[in-house]
């Protein structure tokens, strides 16, 4: 005769291997990199250290590349401190690789003619499929996700959300920048980026590593 209560299975979570991580690293950088071209190619923005970048290349004369790594040097530091050295170099090298991929769309791609809104919603796509791969394999691109992970870690809040929330900020900023229609598309355009990032990364529900 059976309990009526049944035990819930346990579910063995296995890891990524080395080369599993390797590959999500680079698709996920790729991935992204093309998102922040697109989100480029339309002069929108985006939240974090990726829209800090795009908003500085209008009043700074350096490539977006360039200056995606220097913004994101001091997160890098706080990385270090909260989340050891692993994640700090896995992040270190997804910035590199974002930043010479950004490039590289930009000089195989030229200027691109596209629609701003589709811009904005391919783009912002692009991007917040790039850092749940990203997010799934142990890494970041940086800047305000370190943040995110960290609370979402040590207080249970969702990382999409605390990056929701850092974001408007900075698209609240490219007021200063650009013009108003493109802002509210910005705005809208982030505002996906994290949900996409909320709803599918959550504590508990994703169990590789």
């Amino acid at each position: 005769m059976t309990s009526a209560t049944q035990t819930a299975p346990t579910i063995d979570a296995a890891k990524h291997s080395r080369l599993e991580d390797a590959l999500g690293i680079f698709i996920g950088t790729f991935v992204l990199s093309l998102g922040l071209f697109l989100l480029r190619s339309v002069d929108a923005v985006t939240g974090g250290t990726a829209g800090l970048s795009l908003l500085l290349v209008h009043v700074v004369e350096l490539p977006f590349g360039v200056l995606f790594a220097l913004v994101n040097l001091p997160f890098l530091l706080l990385a270090i401190h909260q989340r050891g050295w692993g994640f700090t170099l896995r992040t270190a090298l997804c910035i590199a690789l974002v930043s010479t991929m950004s490039g590289l769309h930009a000089q195989i791609f030229g200027a691109v003619d596209l629609p701003t809104a589709y811009g904005v919603l391919a783009g912002n796509v692009l991007a917040g499929v790039g850092l749940l791969i990203l997010f799934r394999h142990g890494s970041s691109v940086g800047g305000f996700t370190i943040v995110a992970l960290i609370l979402q870690d040590r207080a249970g809040w969702r990382a999409g959300y605390v990056q929701m929330v850092l974001d408007t900020v900075v698209v609240l900023a490219a007021f200063t920048v650009v013009g108003p229609g493109t802002v509210l598309l910005s705005a809208a355009g982030a505002f996906l980026l994290n949900l996409i990032v909320a709803l599918n990364h959550r504590p508990g529900r994703y169990l590789g590593y």
